[in-house]
């Protein structure tokens, strides 16, 4: 599993990088870079490392200035315009596994043991998935963690591939516990 949180621009892109190899990802959707996906890729940033890959034209280009602007330390991959054309449309979602791979060893990336300390269960047993009230527990701990939020598949494999040390994450249960009480 790659450590570096990759970011891209779409979902598509999200699609062909996880063809080419096992890693958590963020998309940014396009030139709607609000604070919300800032302030995610700065968290991904402080625990895992970011490699940035988007497409290799103007608009990419932009995307990935905006995104180097307010976070600092990232990597950079890219794929040539040749890879990614397909139909005269040019993005990662057009580029091979190889070529995304090749990106991302350029780019230098880390490879380590992917770590499940989450489970389903731990998701269950602290009602953040089979509950009524899951989704709004999920979003507070999203929220308290860094990790935004997400349905509970997306919440596990970010618990597992950001990191998250299970002491933060008792920290944000007892957060949320306490703010219920007092509802």
């Amino acid at each position: 599993m790659i450590k570096e949180v990759i970011v891209v621009e779409g979902r598509d892109d999200v699609t062909a990088v996880k063809r080419a190899v096992e890693a958590e990802c963020i998309a940014v959707g396009g030139f709607g870079i609000n604070a919300k996906v800032i302030e995610r890729i700065k968290e991904a940033q402080r625990r895992k490392g970011v490699i940035i890959l988007t497409d290799p034209d103007f608009a990419g280009e932009k995307i990935r200035r905006i995104i180097s602007k307010r976070v600092s330390g990232i990597k950079h991959a890219y794929i040539s315009q040749k890879e990614g054309i397909k139909d005269g449309d040019i993005g990662v979602e057009n580029a091979s596994p190889e070529a995304i791979l090749r990106a991302l060893n350029n780019a230098k990336i880390t490879v380590e043991e992917k770590q499940e300390l989450f489970t389903l269960q731990d998701l269950i047993y602290f009602g953040l998935s089979g509950d009524n009230n899951a989704k709004e527990r999920r979003d507070f701990i999203g929220r308290e963690l860094g990790i935004g939020c997400c349905n509970s598949r997306q919440f596990l494999s970010r618990l597992n591939n950001y990191g998250i040390p299970k002491e933060e994450f008792k920290a944000a249960l007892k957060k949320l516990e306490e703010k219920e009480k007092g509802e």
